[in-house]
């Protein structure tokens, strides 16, 4: 029996009538939100990591119907107006990816990491992002990266969900 869903995700109201065992993963990805990488199906590697109402969420183990009736952010919804959020900037300048499969997960758990703690210490940093798994980078510079984007949103409010009246790129 299908149950029908209504999911916010990146401003925009989706729904659809989904499976209970329908992994959120798998809902936004049907949705065309392809950054949603599937890497484990199991929380081991982050891939599939969303920010839902304003918490990181490995979206392979919430069920989407878990997800009625909240906002959900993606990588698709960090740029505003043709310009990349600060993080996406200092991964692109840093250099803080290579394949790119984990960056998506990468940035949103640095973006809820920055939320939570504006001003983290390295060590602070790679235990923010230790349920992200990278198999290329070597990590240092996916950590210069939340350094540079941890400077540059000194002081700014960034929202980590798309309210109705809140845009990603308050205080940009």
């Amino acid at each position: 029996m299908k149950h029908p869903v209504k999911i916010t995700v990146n401003g925009t109201e989706t729904a659809a009538d989904v499976e209970p065992r329908q992994v959120l993963a798998y809902y936004l990805r049907d949705s065309g939100f392809t950054s949603v990488h599937i890497g484990c199906d199991s929380t081991s590697c982050g891939a599939c990591t969303v920010i839902v109402d304003g918490q990181a969420v490995k979206s392979c183990t919430m069920f989407a119907v878990q997800a009625d009736g909240k906002n959900v952010t993606t990588i698709e919804g960090l740029a505003q107006g043709g310009k990349l959020h600060p993080l996406q900037d200092a991964f692109h300048n840093e250099h803080g990816l290579q394949c790119g499969y984990c960056t998506p997960g990468m940035i949103l758990s640095s973006l809820a990491l920055l939320q939570r703690n504006p001003n983290p210490s390295e060590e602070e940093i790679r235990h923010g992002l230790s349920g992200n798994m990278c198999r290329c980078t070597g990590y240092q510079n996916i950590v210069k990266a939340v350094q540079s984007a941890a400077k540059e949103l000194k002081g700014q409010q960034q929202p980590v969900s798309h309210e109705p009246a809140v845009s990603a790129a308050a205080g940009e």
